[in-house]
């Protein structure tokens, strides 16, 4: 690797036979897949049926740590949520507290429940999970009989605690113009009850992500609960008047939305609809009295790009949230901003940063804020001093995916290329990490991985340009291996030291294949200039990279068999795969290409969010024409050749699937051995245990199939 880990972390992740023979892990669910007990290299199956580990939340004494865990019902393909407890105060394992569906763990301001969303009756509803406390700490595998809170009839979308733990923040899909939760569901059911079809759409979005619009909007509510501890099935809109998401579709989540410290006001962000919804990246903050007694006022208005993710200081003076500065164009940097909430004043805390934050979180003394950013291949958590806007980092190598913070301590969920998310806690300075939980460590202590490394090399105009290799599982010095030569979607995005349940190159690894891996231009976590780079010149720049990359790996590691080797690509790493069949297709035995752009004219009026195309062309497709023939992969069909193995899913509306089946007719028509996969339930990502498995063994059946020594061919 470029850089070495540190001695703590290294101590941290060691797979000690203890460590592996203490293995957490939540009550065990049915199965009907045959995972390898004994010594073997990782496979898919290793991956579907690993636990999950998320979404940690630290009690406020900072002794407890509440989290999610989410295990795999391979018999009934789908994944099955749960709530764990740890108490941090001395080495013990986690005890799963609630199942059934649980998810998104809150502590109570007191330390002695936890809340929780889970379905009732088919309703995701809110509950309250109560610990008995003695003197030794919470009860923690005796606790009470968990109590439903909320018996709204609709489902709880997100939500978040008022700092008294009196009253609690609700979203709801609602039609904007029913006065009722209760009108929302009789218009629901009577929609359900017809049995004529159609659906008229008077504007866009009309689907989004992989789910058509059916004209409801998520609202923000205020519900109080009750002597006794129960919350009234109708709630108070806050959200009075806004017509948008709140939080965001398809991904948002209660980052998006606040108390003040005093509970009296609540601060949103949030994107008017309207017109041009599919077009804008407008969002704006908004504050609104907790009591519902006035409209939201916008506070961000000056800002036509992105303001979101709201969080107050903790004397109520100033709040913080993230800015970008471009209209239009999703993968601009976020600044911090602070906002003088006394006199409106607003400035950018690290305009010296050339990293874009999320994730943000505040100390309780107000000084410091907390962020997590791409970084040169890691994604690092950091602290930011909220008047001089140094920063400085504080847990590195790897991915930090979440966080949660109380007084002087932090617990992380943090994963890298050859470990799943695991917990660990850390003192507010950086120092002290311990991991916590050690939820794979048996499997992993049998599933052999690949070993990783980084290089960087001068790839276009000179520029230093980063990559890594993963050598396959049973590497020996003097052989050669084929490679599996990955393209990162995005394309604003990057290929990191971290843990993936889809495109994870250790399961290539485990089929004996060494794995190649180029951050082009466009890549994340190496400025905004690197990151800019790429819009306008999609097959330019990158491919650039990717060519001297592909190089500079073969020259440096001479493992690397370079006369056995296949590209793939999913999203943007899909498009780029169409243009190399086309445009650089002479080193490559074959090709697999997962929902990428075939037809660079078409993807502008079949896509969603036409904000994203318009900004990465320069305007919209019948305005700058030729900006989407420049390097559309549909006009180099006639130089095809190569192999290639095209997916496709029917709940892509990202990328739709008459993108992929054109690839495949054209391949087809020219007589290019092809095949096509398609899931007809599956959107962009392929989710479901089953489908992964299958995706999995198609795509490694496609490789070995073309990178096959020739003797073994016969």
């Amino acid at each position: 690797m470029k850089k070495a880990l540190t001695a703590a972390l290294l101590l941290a992740l060691a797979a000690s036979p203890a460590l592996a023979a203490d293995t957490d892990t939540v009550a065990p669910v049915d199965t009907a897949i045959t995972v390898d007990h004994a010594p073997h290299p990782f496979n898919v199956r290793d991956l579907v049926m690993m636990q999950r580990v998320s979404d940690p939340q630290l009690s406020q004494d900072g002794r407890y740590a509440a989290f999610g865990v989410r295990s795999t019902d391979y018999a009934a393909n789908k994944g099955v949520n749960a709530i764990a407890v740890l108490d941090l105060s001395h080495d013990g394992r986690p005890v799963t507290v609630a199942a059934k569906g649980a998810s998104s763990p809150r502590w109570a301001p007191d330390g002695k429940s936890v809340y929780y969303v889970a379905p009732a009756d088919g309703v995701a509803q809110l509950w309250r999970l109560d610990f008995a406390a003695g003197e030794g700490g919470l009860d923690l595998a005796g606790h009470k009989a968990p109590v439903q809170v909320s018996h709204g009839v609709l489902d709880v979308q997100a939500y978040k605690l008022s700092p008294d733990g009196k009253s609690v923040l609700l979203s709801y899909a609602v039609f904007t113009d029913c006065g009722t939760l209760a009108c929302t569901r009789r218009k629901q059911d009577r929609r359900a009850a017809d049995k004529a079809t159609g659906t008229i759409y008077r504007k866009l979005f009309v689907r989004h992500w992989d789910t058509w619009a059916d004209g409801t909007r998520n609202q923000l509510y205020l519900a109080r609960f009750g002597a006794n501890g129960q919350l009234p099935a109708e709630p108070t809109l806050l959200s009075r008047g806004i017509d948008g998401d709140i939080p965001s579709k398809p991904f948002g989540d209660d980052s998006e939305f606040a108390f003040s410290p005093d509970g009296r006001t609540v601060y949103f962000d949030v994107r008017i609809a309207g017109h041009g919804e599919p077009w804008s990246t407008n969002f704006d903050i908004y504050k609104v009295p907790a009591d519902g007694s006035a409209a939201p006022v916008n506070l961000t208005a000056g800002n036509k790009a992105w303001d979101a993710y709201p969080v107050p200081s903790p004397d109520g003076r100033t709040l913080y949230y993230l800015a970008m500065k471009v209209p239009g164009f999703e993968a601009d940097r976020f600044g911090i901003m602070a906002l003088d909430l006394a006199t409106g004043a607003k400035h950018e805390v690290d305009p010296q940063w050339d990293r874009s934050p999320g994730g943000m979180g505040i100390s309780a003394d107000g000084r410091t804020l907390y962020v997590t950013a791409d970084d040169n291949g890691q994604h690092p958590l950091f602290a930011v001093d909220a008047a001089s806007g140094k920063v400085r980092q504080l847990v590195g190598n790897g991915e930090v995916s979440a966080y949660s913070l109380a007084g002087s301590r932090l617990l992380l969920a943090r994963d890298d290329l050859k470990h799943p998310a695991d917990l660990y806690t850390v003192h507010a300075d950086g120092k002290d990490l311990r991991q916590v939980t050690h939820y794979n460590a048996a499997m992993l202590a049998n599933a052999r991985e690949g070993d990783f490394e980084f290089f960087t090399f001068k790839g276009w105009n000179d520029e230093a340009v980063q990559g890594y290799v993963v050598k396959p599982v049973g590497y020996e010095p003097g052989r050669k291996y084929p490679v599996a030569f990955i393209i990162h979607g995005g394309p604003q995005g990057a290929m990191t030291n971290s843990w993936s349940y889809r495109w994870n190159p250790q399961t290539y690894a485990g089929q004996g294949f060494a794995v190649v891996t180029i951050n082009f231009h466009g890549s994340t976590g190496y400025g905004q200039k690197f990151t800019d780079s790429i819009s306008g010149d999609w097959g330019g720049k990158p491919l650039q990279d990717l060519k001297l990359g592909w190089q500079a790996a073969l020259d440096k590691y001479s493992f690397l068999d370079g006369n056995r080797a296949c590209a793939l690509g999913a999203s943007y790493g899909g498009y780029m795969t169409y243009w190399i069949a086309g445009v650089w297709n002479q080193p490559w035995k074959c090709l697999v290409d997962h929902d990428g752009v075939f037809d660079a004219r078409m993807m502008y009026y079949a896509t969603e969010e036409l904000w994203f195309e318009e900004h990465e062309n320069g305007g919209p497709q019948f305005e700058v024409p030729a900006n989407y023939e420049k390097f559309n992969p549909l006009d180099h069909v006639k130089d095809w050749r190569v192999p290639m193995l095209v997916v496709h899913s029917g709940h892509d509306f990202r990328i739709p699937i008459t993108q992929g089946l054109g690839a495949f007719t054209a391949m087809q028509r020219r007589g290019i051995p092809s095949e096509f996969l398609t899931f007809p339930d599956e959107n962009h990502w392929v989710l479901k245990p089953h489908n992964s498995v299958l995706w999995h063994d198609t795509v490694n059946a496609w490789l070995k199939q073309w990178t096959a020594e020739p003797a073994a061919k016969q």
